[in-house]
């Protein structure tokens, strides 16, 4: 059984001013800006939630499809993941589009410009669950995407009966008040952070007790506060796992996403599944870059042991054929 990973696959353009921009902006000329700025520094990072997630997953052995769209510039990236283990079949690559970009430049004070081209991702629409062998699939994810892709997914895994994790993320703004509620009813997951938790309710006019009983499992994370687990009529809280250094926090969400998911996979207890989460997200804490982090599952047990103590789960995250 397989975990089918939709969402998008982006590259990100990094770049750095080694200034402030606010020093060459004039605000009484705002209104006919037309500015350039010299950056010293790039780097192409891939990235995308689906992306991410299949990395992480593939560095757990756990068996992945990979559904997303992609344009003519992204072979590589394709085989990158595919090398890693990760089932690459449900990708559509688009030969006159490129691939979805995050253009980002910040300055010394940590100030941010960023530009976002959907590219691809636009067009995720014209994948299908029943394009694959979805009876082979045991979870689902609906990560943010095309906004309209994300509402034709609910509809198939509701209509395919696939098990599926709704995370909205910041597609929150994008998606009508009746898409969300329809995401949530039929999910047996919902994951989200803190804010965008508090924005589905103020979009949807659902309360917290409405959310929790339309879905088996809320996950509410909470950046440095850890995240809250409600699941069998009890509340878990799951602390954050301490990070060696902090380089960027990007993509730690989706590392965390990947840890629940395998934790959900192996049949663990939320306790066990949210730390699992945890363990995962510090290794992208530690590195620029959303997929230069590298572990095996005996390394990341030993994090896991050495941050939370020892639990029985461990010994068979560690020794389970992924075959399994």
């Amino acid at each position: 059984m397989t975990v089918a990973v939709t969402g998008s696959m982006a590259f990100d353009y990094i770049m750095s001013f080694p200034d402030e921009f606010s020093k060459h902006i004039l605000p009484d000329q705002i209104q006919k800006l037309s500015v350039s700025f010299l950056v010293d520094s790039m780097r192409r990072e891939r990235g995308g939630t689906a992306g991410n997630i299949v990395y992480n997953l593939a560095l757990m052995d756990q068996p992945c499809l990979l559904m997303a769209t992609v344009g003519q510039d992204a072979p590589e990236y394709i085989a990158g993941l595919g090398a890693r283990g990760v089932d690459t079949s449900g990708v559509l690559q688009l030969p006159n589009e490129f691939t979805a970009s995050f253009f980002v430049s910040t300055d010394e004070i940590n100030n941010q410009i960023a530009l976002f081209y959907t590219g691809a991702m636009a067009k995720a629409g014209q994948i299908s669950f029943a394009d694959q062998d979805y009876r082979s699939i045991k979870i689902a994810i609906i990560s943010p995407n095309d906004p309209w892709a994300m509402v034709k997914y609910v509809q198939e895994c509701h209509d395919m009966r696939i098990p599926y994790i709704y995370d909205p993320s910041q597609q929150i703004p994008r998606l009508e008040p009746n898409h969300l509620v329809k995401g949530i009813e039929g999910a047996k997951v919902l994951v989200v952070n803190d804010y965008e938790f508090e924005m589905m309710k103020n979009k949807t006019g659902l309360s917290e007790d409405d959310m929790r009983g339309m879905v088996e499992t809320v996950i509410v994370t909470q950046g440095e506060a850890g995240s809250l687990i409600y699941a069998d009529n009890q509340e878990f809280d799951i602390p954050v796992a301490t990070p060696n250094r902090v380089a960027e926090p990007t993509g730690a969400g989706d590392a965390f996403r990947a840890g629940i998911i395998a934790g959900m996979m192996r049949g663990y207890s939320w306790d066990v599944i949210g730390r699992l989460g945890s363990v995962a997200a510090v290794y992208v804490l530690e590195q620029h870059g959303t997929q230069r982090h590298t572990f095996t599952r005996r390394q990341l047990a030993n994090r896991y042991r050495e941050m939370f103590g020892d639990t029985e789960e461990l010994e068979d995250f560690v020794n389970y054929d992924k075959e399994d």
